[in-house]
């Protein structure tokens, strides 16, 4: 692939449209509902089959003047809930037109969206097909790379119930279902069992992370060379702890509807005020530009009954145990690992993020962590790009991965 057409895409969609995207949200459902209404029951099968699919198209901006030059279709498939339940998520599947021209079988990357929001019209899915994924030029770059691409939605998130964000399993299992579903999906038209990897950023970071660290025990068939993750926010008590009262306070409230949900014994709702509870419901339907927008600088303090702060009950139980079941970084992952985040980010306190990389190399995992001085979460991600498509065609080239354990 010629440098130059790479270089082509990004300069058509700049860092200030990402930022804009990332601001506004996705848009309003672009589908037919009933495509996102699984069966009931689901039809028998493994983790990874495909429930059903149809044609459907990505367009990298907003104004649908860039259409990517691959075949695309969206898919539903079999998945597995954080409490081993089986459960049916969507997705998109991309297959670059272009011939794979690199060494041995065209790869499969499994793409997690970053943060997008908890309402089902902001399913990454629906926001392709309109040219409104904020990630759309990474996802691009990967196709022009020649990688096939398939981005979940998440559990809820499009489909029926509440999206488990940053719930680490739920999205673990999502990420490495789709990428069998891709394999598995004959008009994608992408080997069956070739190389793999995974990727994202912040949210998406987050469940790229849990991907590499589940591989070995939930998916050990997938040929996995690598995973990217971005600003992981590995540690949801640290995290918390930061966007309170912060313009990103909304973020929070998609973490307290999703444990919620994966959790009803928590009872969320009991520890707020009508004001609170009135929050609650309203995050429910809500993507990332609504809750920044809504919610920003809001104090959750002046939502609970009792006029605590919502990181003071992180120490109590049931909510210590649940929480601590998120943290990533206590398992080895099954491959090497870069992990970028920016010391000036201003989301995903960059601390924790080196803690859970430095846990991995304890663990004996081969782990490249990159520090970058570039301010804010937005930035850190546009910052990343680059290091990140290196490092994914050094995996699939064969290269040995080079890590960095006891210099960060």
């Amino acid at each position: 692939m010629r440098p130059g057409s790479r270089r082509g895409v990004s300069a058509a969609v700049s860092a200030a449209t990402i930022a804009a995207l990332l601001t506004f949200g996705a848009p309003q459902a672009t589908a037919a509902p009933s495509f996102y209404d699984p069966p009931s029951p689901l039809p028998a099968g493994a983790p990874g089959d495909i429930i059903r699919h149809e044609p459907s198209t990505f367009y990298v901006d907003p104004v649908k003047l860039i259409k990517a030059d691959a075949d695309v279709r969206r898919i539903m498939y079999r998945s597995t809930d954080t409490h081993g339940k089986a459960n049916a998520v969507t997705g998109t599947v991309l297959t670059p037109k272009k011939a794979w021209t690199g060494a041995g079988e065209r790869p499969v990357i499994g793409y997690a969206a970053g943060t997008q929001g908890v309402g089902d019209q902001c399913a990454p899915s629906k926001a392709l097909a309109a040219g409104m994924e904020y990630e759309g030029p990474f996802i691009a770059g990967l196709l022009l790379r020649g990688y096939g691409v398939v981005v979940t939605d998440y559990e809820g998130l499009g489909t029926p119930g509440v999206h488990t964000y940053v719930n680490r399993v739920a999205e673990g299992n999502a990420v490495l279902d789709s990428i069998r579903a891709a394999q598995r999906l004959p008009e994608a038209n992408l080997p069956d069992n070739g190389p793999v990897a995974t990727a994202g950023y912040s949210q998406g970071g987050g469940a790229s992370a849990s991907a590499a660290e589940l591989q070995p025990s939930y998916a050990p068939e997938l040929k996995l060379k690598g995973s990217y993750a971005g600003a992981v926010p590995a540690d949801l008590a640290e995290v918390g702890k930061n966007i309170d009262g912060h313009y990103a306070f909304g973020f929070l409230g998609f973490t307290l509807v999703s444990m919620d949900a994966a959790y009803p014994e928590l009872n969320i709702p009991s520890l707020l005020n009508a004001k609170g509870v009135e929050a609650f419901e309203k995050v429910k339907q809500e993507c990332t530009g609504d809750a920044i927008f809504g919610h920003a600088f809001t104090q959750s303090k002046d939502l609970t009954k009792d006029g605590r702060p919502l990181t003071a009950y992180l120490g109590e139980e049931p909510y210590k145990t649940r929480v601590g079941e998120q943290l990533i970084g206590a398992r080895k992952p099954g491959a090497p690992t870069l992990v970028v985040h920016s010391a000036l980010d201003d989301i995903v306190p960059y601390a924790q993020g080196r803690t859970m990389a430095r846990s991995w190399c304890a663990k004996g995992a081969k782990v490249q962590f990159s520090t970058s001085l570039v301010p804010t979460h937005v930035g850190g991600a546009i910052r990343a790009f680059p290091e990140a498509f290196a490092w994914l065609e050094g995996r699939f080239a064969g290269l040995p991965a080079v890590g960095n354990c006891g210099l960060f």
